[in-house]
């Protein structure tokens, strides 16, 4: 029970410290942990739910942050924006990515961690065209194209952050165990 209760400390911290962040001005467009949560969630939180709830609960948090903030005028930036429902579903089907990481090596991080921030980019761009956000592309392949070009900069800070928050959370996922592991065996 007591290692359950752990457990759910460090989910709930993980999800506020990542929403703060997120939330965070002056904070490079991109650069943010959810891609990673989303992947890290799939491969080594064992209930599924949690898993997808890692990400989708942070995004919601930091754009309730957000919203709030929008209200007293301290950022342009609104919490809730159009688009937002497709934006959860996308960051939560990432977790199926972690899912394909059972086994924790750094080559099978390294492939989800590039997949999550190319497979989010080229869904949410897709989305953004043929909705006719952004820029109003034009809906031929030459505006799908134009609309690709112009989420290349999000997509560079994207796989950056990625990377780190990977590291970041991989890294420390296993160095808790290993010390978790030694204290058992000197037990």
């Amino acid at each position: 029970m007591k290692s359950n209760k752990h457990i759910l400390t460090s989910f709930i911290l993980l999800i506020v410290i990542a929403a703060l962040y997120r939330a965070m001005p002056g904070r490079v467009w991109g650069f943010a942990p959810h891609i990673a949560m989303a992947i890290f969630g799939g491969s080594v939180i064992a209930d599924r739910k949690l898993a997808f709830a890692l990400p989708i609960l942070s995004l919601f948090l930091s754009d309730l942050l957000y919203h709030v903030l929008y209200l007293y005028g301290i950022t342009p930036i609104s919490g809730f924006y159009s688009g937002q429902l497709e934006n959860y579903v996308l960051i939560s089907l990432l977790t199926f990515i972690g899912f394909a990481i059972r086994r924790q090596h750094a080559t099978q991080i390294f492939a989800g961690s590039l997949a999550g921030p190319l497979v989010y980019f080229l869904s949410s761009n897709f989305m953004v065209w043929i909705s006719g956000g952004g820029y109003h592309r034009p809906r031929n392949l030459t505006g799908l194209m134009q609309c690709y070009a112009d989420g290349l900069p999000f997509l560079q800070t994207s796989v950056y952050g990625t990377f780190f928050f990977s590291a970041v959370l991989f890294g420390g996922y296993y160095l808790i165990n290993d010390a978790r592991l030694n204290r058992t065996a000197r037990a």
